[in-house]
């Protein structure tokens, strides 16, 4: 990148957040996935206007940007692109601008880590609930920009139910401000829907007005083990259409059981096909544990091999823990694995369960299925080898497999981790022509120099 452009960037942030060397770039250029392209240049902006300075001398100079907070993405939504371009990474945009009890709302900057807005919220006895597995790291603003999900989502929703209002800079440097915290609002269009999932294609996201809730005083979780991956499938459904809403309803199968084990030592049946995490929470301790204890009942009925509660905090913390520690804890078995993200109609989880099995044995791959159960997003986890090209040829067919699973129980290709470049090849086959098109209108009338994140989300 010249010189000049350089010199620019630094009078507009400083000379600290601009960073060139071969180090750092290389930092910026990857995320969770096996994507990677080294950046021309890093700029770490401080606040909204500094943003739109940028993005104004981007668009003069025809320089494309690639949005990013901590690079925890699973779909390379957030890899710089192979020709280089600049990376805008709003990890020093991360206070908390304000806290508002009386109208349960938070107002924070982009690059706020999400689990550190959780904790700061509740002791204000204030409650954020989506939770992605990369709570600890990732960040506001990217959960925004994939419309990020998580295990409370079956009862609580998702990202883009809690947004109220956005700052967004556009590509050529305007400043938008959408919604506010009025709950209701159908003045116009929604434009917080719009930019939300839209992974810095449309507009960078600098600031975040989310909705809060009250912080449920109780819950109350369970590990339900089951002698067949069907059953706990089955199991889902029969919880669900008893009326029950837990907090959570996780599904682990074998391969997942003996990973969490051999990592965490706590004392899991590694013999079962499955298990679910069961979690109900409310603010009534009597509500709270009767659907608990209707949910064990359920499980024990559908040939459920042993149910266990959880009898204080510290069991329920090392469940979650598990729970959480999944994804690191496959690298004991294979030196590579590719994390997808389906989400199929409830009802057609034993029989994509049944599929995504029939694709491993196809392939002879291991495919480890874990996911939010509840919601019908499911995480099937390819185990493989990178280094051997044969193996990475079959993984790829293997995708193509399963999203084709998916698609033809009405499912679709993501819940939570977006589109970004891994998908792009499935979009129209997920969405029809005419809805591309659309979207595609919608990226030319507000990116019309193709500056913002080029190359994601849509097929070339």
């Amino acid at each position: 990148m010249e010189n000049k452009l350089i010199a620019e960037l630094v009078k507009i942030v400083g000379k600290t957040n601009v960073l060139t060397t071969p180090e750092d770039l290389a930092v910026y250029g990857y995320d969770g996935t096996f994507q990677e392209a080294r950046p021309d240049v890093v700029v770490l902006p401080e606040n909204t206007q500094q943003i739109s300075e940028v993005v104004r001398l981007a668009a003069t100079r025809r320089t494309p940007i690639v949005p990013r907070g901590m690079g925890s993405g699973l779909a390379a939504g957030s890899v710089p692109l192979p020709a280089g371009g600049m990376v805008l990474a709003l990890t020093r945009m991360n206070h908390i601008l304000e806290i508002d009890e009386q109208n349960a709302t938070v107002h924070a900057e982009a690059g706020v880590v999400t689990a550190e807005l959780q904790a700061a919220v509740e002791k204000h006895g204030l409650f954020y609930p989506p939770d992605p597995s990369s709570i600890r790291h990732s960040t506001i603003g990217g959960n925004v920009a994939c419309n990020a999900g998580g295990p409370r989502c079956l009862k609580y929703g998702v990202t883009g139910d809690y947004v109220l209002g956005l700052t967004v800079v556009l590509a050529d440097g305007r400043i938008l401000k959408t919604g506010g915290k009025p709950i209701k609002d159908v003045t116009g269009y929604d434009l917080n829907g719009l930019f939300t999932g839209s992974e810095g294609t449309l507009g960078i996201v600098s600031e975040v007005l989310l909705r809060l809730v009250a912080k449920p005083r109780f819950a109350k979780t369970a590990l339900a083990e089951f002698a067949s991956l069907d059953s706990a499938s089955r199991t889902v459904n029969a919880i669900l259409t008893a009326g029950i809403v837990p907090a959570s309803l996780e599904l682990m199968d074998q391969t997942a059981i003996r990973c969490i084990e051999e990592a965490m030592h706590l004392g899991l049946n590694t013999a079962v096909e499955a298990a679910l995490i069961i979690e109900t929470d409310g603010t009534d301790e009597t509500t709270v544990q009767r659907e608990i204890e209707a949910c064990v009942r359920i499980c024990q009925s559908s040939q459920g091999v042993s149910v266990k509660m959880a009898q204080n905090e510290a069991e329920r913390s090392a469940l979650w823990k598990a729970r959480r520690s999944m994804a690191p804890a496959l690298a004991r078995l294979a030196p590579n694995k590719l994390g997808e993200d389906i989400t199929v109609p409830r009802s057609a989880i034993p029989e994509v369960v049944q599929r995504l099995r029939q694709i491993s044995a196809k392939y002879g791959l291991p495919v480890v299925i874990f996911g939010h159960a509840g919601d019908g997003n499911l995480h099937p986890n390819i185990l493989f080898d990178k280094r051997q090209a044969e193996q990475w040829a079959r993984v790829e067919q293997m995708v193509a497999e399963i999203f084709a699973a998916a698609l033809a129980v009405g499912g679709t290709l993501s819940g939570e981790h977006g589109v970004g470049v891994l998908k792009r090849p499935y979009l129209e086959r997920a969405l029809g022509a005419a809805s591309l098109d659309i979207q595609r209108s919608i990226k030319q009338a507000l990116d019309p120099l193709n500056i913002l994140n080029p190359g994601k989300i849509f097929p070339n």
